[in-house]
């Protein structure tokens, strides 16, 4: 059942013992296997660049194992049979496991995807765990309706399971995504192949094992390691896959909704990021608006999809905010993530810090005035300064709309006033999924999230989420010589 890598190792500074990778091959149908070729692949510590583990690489043969794995459960198991009362126990057995083992899992995350270890322990595990109670929870409500039909005629609905379900989550939140996709899943009687991404791949692999002692089925949950362009093409391509759910950039979206169309038009759900605005108002409480507005754009090192990489401050308070933000950047400890010290870990891997660094660069070319950072730190590892840019300013509130709504995504915007009208006006005329108002990056299990425009289509968290894992099927029949109508 384990695979285990030889030794431990200590972070980077850090008194804290990292736990010995336990899982690094794939898991199908139960079990922890080889890939079908034998062929691994490195995943690497971000602190120094160094490989940590080798992992078992899956391609389109392993996916479709894992398929047949996860349709045998379907059409024949117990899974999407059981009443939800007891799909529920089982997750919340499986989030109590999820508790009982935190600080390894945390471990893992931050070690591979250089997020700091006292918030993930805090905010992610925290948070995700509740995510699973929360569908747990709802297994149990998925109701149809009865309907009014025509004379002679009486009708209902009922909400099905939609089968077998292909995830493919990115690597900047690898617990938020594992659960936020397969918790409504496994709440609605899904079977799941999941492909986390490929830098950040064991937190995935440990929560597969965690399942299966829980409790759920064999072949319900399946991981397969593996690249996008091989495993999560495959996925995507598949013709006994049922739904398609990705989070991830615009340009693999857009390949998973042509994949899907030639192959069985399966439905999709699809998150792909944004630009997102945040509008700070001449009359906002300079503190606040500094402390949201450099939360919004830093928080993760800024490898979040609804990070504000755009601000826009009303020119009355421009200077002082301005000032206030490059103090914090100046403030800010960048370093080993198990420092608890540290405000900032290094960049998940190399092609962002480069890509990260492309763009300064690039900022610096068109001519964007460069207030704090910009530069690489240390010599080693995938570390940068926070980095702004200045020269963002607004007149009018018509003015502030039209800049934010400038922009082909559409995920996420921020306001920050102490006008409920300025407010009100703002959150109903930017066309995006989520706005927030006097706050940034709040997100909460019951809240739907999801984009307008290229930020894709589908909404995950609250029970909106959970109707996209299920279909509607009408029954109706007629009713002969009834005395009521």
């Amino acid at each position: 059942m384990t695979d285990h890598c030889d030794g431990d190792f200590n972070p980077i500074g850090s008194s804290l013992k990292i736990p010995a990778i336990k899982f690094t091959k794939l898991f199908i149908n139960g079990e922890f296997v080889d890939s079908v070729s034998g062929k691994m692949f490195d995943t690497f510590d971000p602190r120094t660049g160094e490989v940590i583990a080798k992992l078992s690489l899956g391609d389109a043969e392993d996916v479709d194992l894992a398929v047949k794995a996860a349709r045998h459960a379907f059409d024949h198991g117990p899974w999407p049979r059981m009443s939800g009362s007891e799909r529920g126990m089982i997750m919340m057995k499986f989030a109590d496991l999820i508790q009982e083992n935190a600080k390894e899992i945390v471990a893992l995350d931050a070690v591979i995807g250089g997020k700091l270890f006292t918030l993930c322990k805090v905010i992610d595990i925290t948070a995700e765990s509740r995510t699973l109670r929360y569908y747990a929870g709802a297994a149990d409500k998925i109701h149809g309706t009865i309907l009014k039909l025509s004379k002679g005629l009486q009708g209902y609905t009922l909400k099905e399971p939609i089968g077998v379900v292909g995830s493919i989550i990115p690597w900047n939140f690898p617990t938020a995504m594992f659960f936020m996709k397969t918790g409504p899943a496994l709440a609605a009687g899904c079977t799941i192949i999941l492909k986390p991404a490929e830098q950040t791949p064991l937190s995935a692999l440990y929560y597969a094992h965690l399942a299966k002692m829980a409790g759920v089925p064999d072949g319900v949950l399946n991981v397969v390691n593996g690249y996008g362009c091989t495993t999560g093409a495959a996925i995507s391509s598949h013709m006994d896959i049922d739904k398609v759910t990705f989070t991830g950039s615009i340009e693999v979206g857009r390949r998973i909704m042509m994949a899907a169309a030639a192959s069985n038009l399966k439905p999709l759900s699809l998150e792909l990021g944004g630009k997102s605005p945040l509008l700070i108002f001449d009359d906002a409480d300079i503190d606040q608006a500094a402390d949201v507005a450099f939360s919004g754009m830093f928080f993760n090192k800024g490898e979040i999809c609804v990070a504000s990489s755009r601000v826009f401050v009303q020119e009355g308070i421009y200077e002082k905010l301005e000032k206030k933000l490059v103090e914090k950047a100046k403030a800010t400890v960048v370093g080993d993530p198990f420092d608890p010290k540290v405000h900032q870990g290094p960049q998940t891997n190399k092609m962002q810090f480069e890509k990260i660094l492309s763009y300064i660069e690039k900022g610096k070319t068109k001519g964007a005035t460069l207030l704090v950072g910009g530069n690489r730190v240390g010599q080693k590892g995938y570390y940068i300064e926070p980095t702004i840019f200045a020269d963002v300013k607004f007149k009018t509130l018509e003015e502030a709309i039209k800049r934010a709504n400038s922009t082909t995504y559409g995920l996420a915007a921020g306001i920050i006033t102490k006008n409920l009208n300025v407010a009100n006006s703002v959150s109903r005329s930017i066309r995006a999924g989520i706005i927030w108002i006097n706050c940034y990056t709040v997100f909460d299990v019951d809240c739907p999230f999801g984009g307008y425009k290229i930020s894709g289509f589908g909404r995950d968290f609250g029970l909106e989420a959970l109707d996209q894992y299920l279909q509607i099927k009408s029954v109706v029949t007629p009713v002969l010589n009834s005395p009521w109508y």
